[in-house]
């Protein structure tokens, strides 16, 4: 696999069917401090990423706790793995109790370097199905880099917003997520492998955590509004267990603005389209 080209995996398909279980949505509920869906109600959006989930044994597993690249990914041997955004349309509600399908495929890969050196770029796309219909398509954008300190200042200040909701990121909520989404990825739960491997101060908090509380706190502040899309990207790595704020603004009628920031600069950003 170590000399396999990355980008022979552009096309590699693979499929996931999950019954969106009751009580795994409330487990989900408890890593977030929110009320859990009943069955039959809508399952709250960025929840499906707790859900839908390939899971491998312990001898498919790489040193990071991610599983061995060179299957449904591509090889890319001795990087650290970044998921750093993506892209999602909101069609209907996946409904908790329901069986669904993920169906993923390998969209693009890409070769770049930056300034921590080489990263591979990978794009995912995934669609989700229930009783036929397509639910929630989704990109996921993936980077692979050489091992380098990651760069944790922010540089870009936040703006002013409209809202905003603190975040107390302790490790047992890291843990908790991790566990509710399957996530073996050490640097969210193991602090020496964090600190000692992969160079952060302590341990990391997830970007699709990150992301699910930045739509939280939209929801709070716009309960009644649908929303259609949403785009969303991670600059920097939040730590726990520093406190950091999710925010955001409503620029227009149809669109908003979301924001992590910490000490007045931004760490991750995304941008809302409101549904009719």
């Amino acid at each position: 696999m170590a000399n396999s080209n990355p980008a022979d995996w552009v096309g590699h398909t693979e499929t996931c069917v999950d019954n969106i279980d009751v009580g795994h949505a409330e487990r989900v509920a408890l890593s977030l401090g929110d009320p859990a869906p009943a069955m039959g109600e809508a399952l709250p959006l960025l929840w499906h990423w707790a859900f839908f989930i390939r899971a491998y044994p312990y001898d498919q597993l790489g040193p990071d706790g991610h599983p061995r690249r060179g299957g449904f990914l591509p090889p890319a041997d001795n990087r650290n793995r970044m998921w750093v955004g993506g892209r999602l349309k909101f069609l209907r509600s996946l409904m908790v109790g329901k069986a669904g399908e993920r169906r993923s495929v390998v969209k693009d890969v890409v070769e770049k370097t930056g300034r921590t050196g080489k990263l591979l770029f990978v794009t995912v796309a995934h669609e989700y199905f229930q009783g036929g219909a397509l639910c929630l398509s989704e990109e996921q954008d993936i980077v692979y880099r050489e091992p380098s300190p990651p760069i944790l200042e922010g540089s870009r200040p936040v703006p002013e917003a409209q809202w905003s909701e603190d975040v107390q990121p302790g490790s047992v909520m890291l843990f908790r997520y991790s566990a509710v989404t399957f996530n073996g990825h050490r640097i969210h739960y193991d602090a020496p492998y964090a600190r000692d491997v992969e160079g952060y101060p302590g341990l990391v908090v997830h970007g699709p955590l990150i992301a699910t509380l930045m739509l939280r706190a939209l929801k709070h502040a716009h309960p009644d509004r649908g929303i259609a899309s949403m785009s969303f990207r991670g600059m920097r790595p939040l730590i726990s267990p520093k406190a950091f704020q999710v925010a955001g603004c409503c620029d227009s009628p149809n669109t908003a603005q979301l924001w992590a920031g910490q000490d007045g600069t931004l760490a991750h950003w995304a941008d809302i389209g409101f549904a009719g």
